[in-house]
């Protein structure tokens, strides 16, 4: 099976091409995909080929991801996003409705990865792709854990579990969403948690969680990035109170009567006390399976709990701030569910390539075959210029490497402000079309 898990070599070409369209154009677009009416038809074609399924995009783009993870300890991030095409409905096809109950729309469940020591985003994992039925379903109560959308927080750590299996640690955060029952009882022994609490739980010891360090002082007092929320939002520091300790959990009445009557967890609270006039303060409540013994281990659980922005910010890549996928013309729902896969694995790619720009300790191979690492040399010394700022201060054969190559090839002049994703995703596309005139011309000496 070839790149894009098609019968059909050509087809996979096909994707593989499709992709780095996106990738380059930042858009999803057909007319800007197609550089000519010839290659709009392609990429339809694609779109609607019979050999192709959304989950076999997903699983090609998963197996550098998968590869990148090897050895380390890896947190994996996973959440739901909604595209609603609200206002431009007309002749969608097969959609139901989105999360206002009348537009069309999907959602979208992707699983990315994330080095836990470094922070950079290593790739793709897995994606669930659904839309709702147009009639009223059951209610919810009734139905069997799996037949509920919540059972995609369970599928998402299941998949986690069997595609980094040569991950030294894999840890799952969710936000609060994922505080699901069947989730914290069946999520695969070789999957670490830390999902923010969302359900005041009952405890074995008659309290509830929510109650579970009432008047225990604070192990340590320690600022925690609060993430950006959108566009022209840096971000603050929140000084937090942090309280850690274990919790025994019961069953609820809803769960089936052959799960565990009670599961035990450590919990760690930050508690912003003196929040800034206006904000909402900061408090986090998050049920781990990781050690919470000691102020160190609760603060590595809070850092780790953190890093789930990383998929917020594919979010935002993916929609309005980048390849705007809920503008696309797409009418079509198999069309739809492919091209969600390809932007969502677009996205990743761009954010790699501006995270590596001030240093990255990740090889080339995360984006970019190591094979053509020597090609790639080349296009790096015509992009280099007779100033110190102008020479490419990176080890060769690693991202940030590749990243400051790609980002001159995006018009950065290695003065002023450093590249953004508009940048990054203008310069991969002319990097990969001088990589690849460079490659049909040397391709023997280089090999």
């Amino acid at each position: 099976m070839s790149a894009f898990s098609s019968a059909d070599p050509r087809t996979a070409a096909r994707g593989a091409w499709l992709f780095d369209r996106i990738v380059e154009t930042g858009s999803v677009v057909m007319t800007q995909l197609g550089q000519t009416r010839a290659e709009e038809v392609a990429a339809h074609r694609y779109l609607s080929s019979p050999y192709v399924s959304f989950e076999g995009i997903v699983e090609a783009l998963s197996e550098r991801t998968r590869q990148a993870c090897a050895g380390l300890r890896v947190v994996v991030a996973q959440d739901t996003t909604e595209i609603n095409f609200k206002g431009r409905s007309a002749a969608r096809r097969g959609l139901g409705p989105a999360g206002d109950g009348t537009s069309p729309g999907f959602f979208l469940h992707p699983v990315v990865a994330i080095d836990a020591q470094e922070e950079a985003l290593l790739g793709l994992v897995g994606a669930q792709i659904w839309t709702r039925a147009a009639e009223k379903v059951s209610d919810r109560h009734r139905r069997a854990p799996q037949d509920k959308e919540s059972a995609r927080w369970l599928e998402g750590s299941r998949t986690a579990a069997g595609a980094l299996e040569q991950a030294a640690q894999v840890i799952m955060v969710n936000d609060q969403e994922g505080d699901v029952w069947d989730h914290l009882a069946h999520c695969p022994g070789k999957v670490d948690l830390a999902i923010r609490a969302r359900h005041d739980r009952s405890l074995a010891n008659g309290t509830t969680l929510f109650e579970a360090f009432a008047g225990q002082p604070a192990l340590v007092v320690t600022p925690v990035k609060v993430s950006p929320r959108g566009p022209g939002d840096k971000g603050r520091l929140a000084k937090v109170e942090l309280r850690a300790g274990r919790v025994t959990i019961k069953r609820p009445s809803t769960a089936p009567r052959t799960d565990p009557e009670t599961l035990t967890f450590g919990l760690v609270e930050a508690v912003e006390p003196d929040p800034p006039p206006g904000v909402e303060p900061l408090r986090w409540r998050i049920l781990t399976t990781l050690p919470v013994e000691s102020a160190d281990e609760a603060q590595d659980v809070v850092r780790i709990y953190r890093l789930r922005w990383r998929i917020e910010e594919v979010f935002r890549t993916l929609k309005r701030d980048g390849l705007a996928l809920e503008e696309t013309q797409m009418q079509d729902k198999k069309r739809l569910f492919h091209l969600a896969a390809l932007a969502t694995g677009a996205a990743v790619r761009i954010i790699q390539l501006v995270d590596a720009r001030d240093g990255s300790s990740r090889p080339m191979s995360d984006v970019l075959d190591q094979s053509l690492q020597s090609a790639v040399a080349i296009l790096v010394q015509l992009r280099e210029g007779a100033t110190a700022r102008q020479k490419n201060p990176y080890a060769q054969g690693s991202l940030d490497w590749l990243s400051w190559v790609v980002a001159r090839y995006g018009g950065w002049n290695c003065y002023y402000k450093p590249p953004g994703p508009k940048t990054m995703a203008r310069g991969w596309q002319r990097f990969a079309a001088t990589l690849a005139g460079l490659l049909l011309v040397h391709s023997p000496q280089l090999s």
